[in-house]
């Protein structure tokens, strides 16, 4: 034990005097810690927290994490250090540097319900855009009143756009990355909307009004429907506490008869 608190100390202390620099062997092998990165890491660092944060930054931290406790559990594990210790120490580690990502997942999982609900009114946004211009530069000019969620997969599909693909997959990849209702017909049929004369344009465009509009009409349904649940919620709360009440005072009145 006492082995293990001199370890912990002297790591700490040479850390601190930056004897050991961790940030400038992080940068050192950054090549090989970007082999790591997930590859919807950016885009899930963004969706919680915008796109001013510095998601380098916030990779080099989870890598430093990481890196602190594989040597916290080898001091821990040096009196019987064996090959099962180390790769146990090194699967904690994993573990750790695991965490943040899982974290960021279940954030935009639990957000997905949110995303359903603002799908639609920035498909209506985006429709009279895209009556004055081609659905690529309607998209574009989408992403500065787009909520903050939508844009890193809108920048990730105009890139694609721009990069030359004139395919369907950039929209089915937007559709895949928020996978809400309707979200693949809709990226669909904003897809055949930018193809095409432009006789067929206005069909499409009509088409993609109607549905939009649906969409929306759907929303307003879930929001209504999500008030008067919260509405009898807590109108049966306040029932039930009032009935309670009323009770504990029958019961102590009885008491005090007594």
């Amino acid at each position: 034990m006492e082995i293990i608190i001199i370890g912990a100390i002297l790591l700490f202390v040479l850390l601190y005097n930056q004897t050991i620099d961790g940030q400038k062997f992080i940068r050192d092998n950054e090549k090989y810690f970007q082999m790591l990165k997930e590859d919807d890491y950016e885009f899930l660092v963004y969706a919680k927290y915008g796109e001013s944060v510095d998601v380098n930054t916030l990779f080099n931290k989870r890598i430093t994490y990481g890196f602190v406790t594989i040597v916290i559990f080898l001091f821990i594990f040096l009196t019987d250090l064996n090959l099962i210790n180390i790769i146990l120490s090194i699967v904690v580690g994993f573990v750790v540097f695991k965490m943040p990502y899982n974290s960021l997942r279940s954030f935009y999982k639990q957000h997905l319900h949110d995303i359903d609900v603002m799908l639609p009114y920035y498909l209506k946004g985006l429709e009279i855009l895209v009556q004055h211009y081609t659905v690529p530069v309607a998209l574009g000019k989408s992403i500065e009143d787009a909520p903050d969620i939508f844009k890193p997969g809108l920048r990730t599909l105009i890139s694609r756009i721009d990069a030359g693909d004139s395919s369907i997959d950039p929209y089915m990849e937007f559709a895949n990355t928020y996978p809400v209702r309707d979200s693949m017909r809709m990226m669909r049929l904003l897809y055949r909307l930018g193809i095409g004369s432009q006789e067929k344009k206005q069909e499409r465009l009509l088409m993609f009004s109607r549905t939009v509009s649906n969409l929306q009409n759907k929303a307003r349904e879930t929001k209504y429907k999500e008030r008067l649940n919260h509405m009898e919620g807590q109108t049966m709360y306040m029932l039930v506490a009032t009935g309670g009440g009323v009770m504990v005072l029958i019961l102590v009145s009885m008491m005090f008869m007594m």
